[in-house]
């Protein structure tokens, strides 16, 4: 079995950035402020380079559609799909959430810091999910355009 690189590095950097968060989030709870500011800045930049790697190949490369059976391929959109809107709502929420912690806004950041963090932590297991149902478990289907890969037309 051969696993394609660049989704391999990419969803990589996605779970290094939700390991980062719960170390963070174990330091914010131990008063480490310095050190919860730094690896969540790092956690931060790991996202980043997963976006940065994973955009890039789709706009160069295009997307994977699935390969496995087609009687579980709804399964695998619906999954899909959701794991996308949690990936859009926790990359919004994080950019929110690092932002009121740089400007001190910390009745906001606190507020939605914990969310923000759950969020994330189910983009990346979803987001792992879908690189094994895509690479591992099944041969990728044909590499196309987004539309085409998540919905199939």
């Amino acid at each position: 079995m051969s696993v394609p690189i660049l989704p391999t590095i990419s969803t990589s950097f996605i779970v290094l950035s939700a390991i980062t968060v719960a170390v963070g989030w174990a330091q914010i709870k131990q008063r480490k402020i310095e050190t919860h500011q730094k690896t969540m800045m790092l956690a931060a930049v790991f996202a980043v380079i997963f976006f940065l790697i994973y955009a890039s190949r789709t706009i160069f490369i295009g997307n994977t559609a699935f390969g496995g059976p087609e009687n579980i391929k709804i399964y695998y959109t619906v999954f899909l799909i959701f794991h996308i809107s949690l990936a859009t709502i926790g990359a919004v929420m994080g950019i929110i959430t690092l932002w009121s912690g740089y400007k001190k806004n910390l009745s906001r950041h606190r507020k939605i810091g914990p969310v923000t963090s759950i969020i994330w932590f189910f983009t990346a297991i979803t987001g792992v999910a879908v690189y094994l149902l895509l690479y591992v478990f099944y041969e990728g289907g044909e590499t196309t355009s987004v539309i085409k890969a998540i919905l199939g037309f």
